[in-house]
């Protein structure tokens, strides 16, 4: 038995269509009709794919055609398998209502709810009377022109709308 009728063994041992299977593993649908058909060899990658979704398959039968497919003499079916429970998560076992809250804290909060709690006001700050501002000393910058300085065009830059430009020096 070749590798493509091994896997065609495990479709039907999977009792899914093939494209009920190529999604169950992650795979394209065409993928599938390719190996199926003979015309394209599973890579390792689909084999690993195959192998993480049934782990019962043996490698040895997966990849040579030697031994059991299964570990289990009798052949179980999707429908058969017990559905694994999940582990629970970090924040499945948070308290959402008591998160950070400390038993005296705890305590406190039952007895006088937040939004009954009325905060002191803070008192002004005293104002200082006999400070004076700082008189800001204008400084005018004005540029210094001599007589003899002369401005020289160096280069003259024209922008089009389109994003081009065209530059000329004299």
């Amino acid at each position: 038995m070749n590798l493509n009728e091994r896997i065609s063994k495990i479709i039907a041992y999977s009792e899914l269509s093939a494209s009920e299977f190529a999604d169950e593993i992650d795979v394209q649908r065409s993928n599938i009709s390719h190996i199926a058909s003979g015309r394209n060899k599973p890579s390792l990658d689909f084999l690993i794919k195959i192998k993480d979704r049934f782990p019962e398959l043996q490698w040895d039968w997966l990849i040579t055609g030697v031994g059991e497919m299964v570990k289990n003499p009798e052949p179980e079916t999707l429908a058969d398998k017990p559905k694994t429970p999940s582990l629970p998560d970090l924040f499945s076992l948070i308290d959402d209502e008591n998160f950070g809250v400390t038993e005296s804290e705890d305590k406190v909060s039952k007895e006088i709810p937040r939004e009954l709690e009325i905060s002191t006001p803070m008192p002004e700050k005293e104002k200082i009377s006999d400070s004076r501002r700082l008189e800001a000393s204008e400084q005018t910058n004005t540029p210094q022109i001599t007589e003899n300085q002369q401005n020289n065009i160096k280069r003259i830059v024209w922008f089009y709308e389109n994003g081009k430009f065209e530059s000329f020096e004299p």
